[in-house]
C-alpha cells in the first residue's frame, strides 16, 4: 500500500490474517471479505458457497471465490454451524466488490460455544497486517 492509499476496515468488525471479517449479533457470526480483498481480486464473478447446516471448524475453507484475475479460497475465521449463506451473490457476485461490508456478506453462522475470537484482529491489527 502506498502513502495515498485508504483502505475502508470498519472499527466494529473483527478480522482474519486471511482477509476476511467478522460481525458478531448475538450467538451469530456474519463473515465476508475485507474491502482490501476484494481490490485485490479485482471484478469478483463467481462465489461458491457451502450448504447451510455444514459445520466449520476455525481457519476451515468454505467456499472460492473466482474474480477475472484468480481464484481463492474463503476462509471461516471462526467455528460454527452455517445458518445462512447469501444467495444474492448467486445472481450477482459483483456485490462482494460493489459492497463487501453490507450486501456482499457471504455467510451467517450460529458461533460454536468454545469459538475463540480473541484471535482475530481489531481494525487497527488488520490495518497494520495489509499495511506491513
Amino acid at each position: 500500500m502506498t502513502g495515498g492509499d485508504r483502505v475502508d476496515v470498519p472499527e466494529s468488525l473483527r478480522y482474519s490474517e486471511d482477509h476476511e471479517w467478522l460481525r458478531t449479533e448475538s450467538e451469530d457470526g456474519i463473515i465476508g471479505i475485507t474491502a482490501y480483498a476484494a481490490d485485490e481480486l479485482g471484478d469478483v464473478v463467481f462465489v461458491e458457497m457451502p450448504s447451510v447446516g455444514r459445520a466449520l471448524k476455525a481457519s476451515e475453507a468454505f467456499g472460492v471465490i473466482e474474480s477475472v484475475k484468480t481464484a481463492s479460497d474463503l476462509y471461516t475465521p471462526i467455528a460454527g454451524e452455517v445458518i445462512a449463506v447469501n444467495e444474492a451473490l448467486a445472481g450477482a457476485p459483483e456485490l462482494v466488490n460493489d459492497d463487501p461490508y453490507g450486501e456482499g456478506w457471504m455467510i451467517r453462522l450460529k458461533v460454536a460455544a468454545d469459538a475463540d475470537k480473541d484471535g482475530l484482529l481489531d481494525a487497527a491489527g488488520y490495518r497494520a497486517h495489509i499495511e506491513g
